[in-house]
């Protein structure tokens, strides 16, 4: 039996998992990263990524044909020549990179996902002092946080995945680097772009030593956290979605067509020969947090009669502001009137997300995505019934919770493709 192993690189630690050629879970492991005023982020990952593997019972780890790793959106470093880190990492939400966003709406095409103060372009511009010609001494390799790991595995340097470089500016659609990117000074840091999944090498014999590996497992490319999560789901047809019901709301559509549009920070990822749409709204379980805990949302919610029309019209967000499906920066929450009862300003609320969600759904079919056929959820939402049961009346459509949610899963399934 041969095995594929997966592991997420989350904001607070890593988790990893293997399965079979069935998809059947061998083993899961989770590693939380040390709490420290002053992180070394570059040691952290490596001793985290090492102890992952090393705890994996050895009759497994011989079993192990294939790795790949996922990492968050936009995490990113500069290397040297042999691979070691010249500055810190800088992280997915970070935005220093603002102070360059003159310079890159200059060079970069006006809907572009890289014009963001936190995409990974933002970032190297940055580094280079918002000067393209100005690259950092000694800076040989540009490298996503899943990229760097992948390289101590398989000591490839200089090698990166379609998916997280889509905010470096790779052009997914002619599988290449636009003109306009490739005439900067600084595309010379920029890495072979390859298909996510797709074998790199085998793992270096000094490391397959270490680790305990097989000498011909396969290091493959990786990918971003939130896709290996959507890989995970199950969604694999196009029309079928995943909701991710968290702190925020985010919806991803499997579509035929690709749609991109700035306006309402929509934006397409690659899947295979199909297109992943998505969009985030600021609404989500951040808002249910400021008035209940987790009791009392089950508690509540076990209340409410889904079969009676919500009679409040609320547009539930933490602060002013929203990008999608409402494209408004001074958007104002609406939680008022407030009902006396408890249970019915939760149905308010769990019904005004609804309603979010659904509209966002219908402005990516709007745009031009696959009609919607079947709703994933992902997120700690998932779990409620009620919020369920409400979704599907707007949604007019099955909404099942997604088989797996880890998003290590999504990524063991991208290397279980390079040995079937």
């Amino acid at each position: 039996m041969t095995l594929s192993l997966g592991i997420d690189f989350g904001t607070s630690g890593a988790r990893a998992i293997a399965i079979d050629s069935a998809g059947a879970v061998k083993v899961q492991l989770q590693r939380k990263y040390p709490n420290s005023e002053n992180p070394n982020w570059i040691e952290i990952w490596k001793q985290t990524l090492f102890s992952l593997i090393q705890r994996i019972p050895r009759d497994i780890r011989d079993q192990i044909g294939a790795i790949a790793i996922d990492g968050t959106s936009a995490t990113a470093l500069l290397c040297d020549r042999q691979g070691v880190p010249i500055v810190s990492p800088l992280f997915y939400n970070d935005s220093r990179g603002k102070s360059v966003l003159s310079t890159l709406k200059a060079i970069a095409p006006s809907d572009h996902p890289v014009i963001s103060a936190t995409s990974t372009l933002a970032k190297l511009l940055w580094w280079c002092e918002g000067d393209p010609d100005q690259i950092p001494q000694n800076a040989h390799f540009l490298m996503h946080q899943a990229d760097w790991l992948g390289y101590l595995l398989h000591n490839q340097l200089g090698v990166s995945d379609y998916h997280n470089a889509l905010k470096l500016g790779y052009d997914v659609g002619d599988f290449t680097y636009p003109d306009w990117l490739i005439d900067l000074e600084l595309s010379r840091l920029l890495p072979k772009v390859i298909e996510p999944g797709c074998p790199i090498a085998p793992v270096q014999a000094s490391v397959a030593d270490q680790l305990d590996l097989p000498k011909d497992c396969q290091i493959c490319a990786g990918t971003t956290d939130s896709i290996a999560a959507f890989l995970a789901s199950g969604a694999h047809r196009p029309g079928e979605a995943v909701t991710s019901l968290g702190s925020t709301l985010v919806l991803k559509l499997l579509s035929e067509t690709r749609v991109d549009n700035s306006e309402y920070g929509i934006y397409s990822h690659r899947l295979g020969d199909l297109w992943l749409v998505g969009g985030a709204s600021n609404s989500g379980g951040a808002v249910l947090r400021q008035f209940f805990d987790d009791a009392e949302i089950k508690s509540l919610s076990a209340q409410i009669q889904v079969g009676q029309a919500c009679p409040l019209n609320y547009y539930p967000l933490v602060s002013s502001g929203e990008r999608f499906p409402i494209n408004d920066p001074n958007l104002s929450p609406r939680l008022d009137p407030r009902p006396p009862a408890d249970a019915d300003f939760l149905y308010g609320i769990l019904d005004g997300i609804a309603r979010i969600e659904a509209t966002g759904y219908k402005l990516l079919q709007t745009l031009g995505a696959t009609p919607l056929t079947r709703v994933y959820t992902a997120g700690g939402g998932a779990k409620n019934d009620t919020w369920t049961a409400i979704r599907r009346i707007y949604l007019q459509t099955p909404v099942v919770t997604s088989r797996q949610t880890e998003a290590a899963y999504g990524s063991a399934l991208l290397a279980l493709k390079s040995i079937q």
